[in-house]
């Protein structure tokens, strides 16, 4: 009888010790991945306040970039805008900025990263548009003005984006387009460059700040957040949202989608980004099967190299998207 009592006991501790487990896994995706759990915390100012933290503070970036915003700025009050929504199959509404070019066939897919949204990549769109280019900037997947429950990591992201890509053939069926993204978003264009059903429309992608493995991300910020050891928390994790959010983080890897892709890929990165280091463009530019180049931009942080030397930075896509794209 006594023993049956331990057994019974053991086991009701077991179930709660597990419940306790599945509680904190359940609050540290919520907390890393669902927008709307991370507006309760103050999670999006506390990121945002991180970030700029560890971003390189120098005076040349910091006139550049606000000659940048301010020509951004005068940009955006005399060009054509629209709003273009899509519907994704699982039911939610993505939102995207348009910006029609008068004439011509290249198009360019502009990508923001993690907490993001598409006004951060206005800048991008203002330099294209002038180099004739349509432009297209959406709010991923539950950010900014676009519906939905999880952060994709990139995943969930490139298969959104293929609606974005059918809207862009839609307009033009001959058009030529460019993937850039930063950071998630530079991800998410690698992924997509990767697809075995890739557009053969897309001509080369420009990945600026990308990780190798939104797995491996999300293991750095369990432990740089929570100061948790993110080997035993991490798959537990996946698992949980696997279950909630259907989709495996584990795949969520550019690092191999790169070394299937045949799409031409310019690898930026800042070599003091201390949010995501810069060994990683370099692990993606070893593993790529495409066409590459890399270019590694002294004394930029995370997603700052275009405010380093905007003209460095702008001049070196222009040159290699000029070898892929004609006109």
């Amino acid at each position: 009888m006594r023993r049956r009592k331990r057994i019974r006991i053991a086991v009701a501790v077991f179930a709660a010790l597990f419940a306790v487990y599945a509680v904190f896994v359940y609050f540290l995706v919520s907390a890393c991945l669902v927008p709307s759990f991370m507006d309760k915390l103050n999670a999006f100012e506390d990121i945002t306040r991180k970030c700029y933290s560890e971003q390189v503070q120098t005076a040349d970036i910091h006139e550049n970039r606000t000659k940048l915003l301010s020509e951004t700025q005068e940009w955006l009050e005399k060009t054509e805008r629209r709003k273009i929504q899509v519907r994704t199959a699982d039911g939610y509404l993505l939102t995207a900025a348009e910006f029609p070019a008068q004439m011509g066939d290249k198009w360019v897919l502009l990508l923001h990263g993690y907490t993001g949204w598409k006004e951060e990549m206005y800048q991008f769109a203002c330099w294209y548009y002038r180099q004739g280019y349509s432009v297209l900037v959406p709010d991923l997947r539950c950010q900014g003005e676009s519906e939905g429950d999880f952060i994709g990591m990139g995943w969930t992201d490139h298969y959104d984006c293929e609606l974005w890509i059918a809207h862009i053939l839609e307009q033009a069926p001959e058009a030529q387009i460019v993937l850039h993204g930063q950071s998630m978003g530079a991800a998410t264009a690698l992924l997509m460059a990767g697809s075995p059903e890739v557009s053969e429309h897309i001509r080369a992608v420009v990945s600026d700040s990308a990780y190798t493995s939104g797995y491996e991300m999300f293991g750095d910020k369990i432990t740089e957040w929570f100061h948790l050891p993110a080997a035993f928390f991490v798959d537990s994790a996946c698992l949980m949202l696997k279950l909630r959010g259907g989709y495996n983080l584990k795949d969520a890897s550019p690092v191999r989608a790169v070394a299937e892709s045949g799409i031409p890929t310019l690898f930026i990165h800042g070599d003091e980004d201390r949010m995501i280091d810069v060994n990683m463009s370099y692990e993606l530019f070893e593993a790529a099967a495409c066409e590459k180049e890399l270019f590694i931009v002294e004394g930029a942080g995370h997603a700052q190299a275009q405010d380093k030397d905007p003209d460095v930075y702008f001049g070196k896509i222009s040159e290699f998207l000029g070898r892929y794209l004609q006109g």
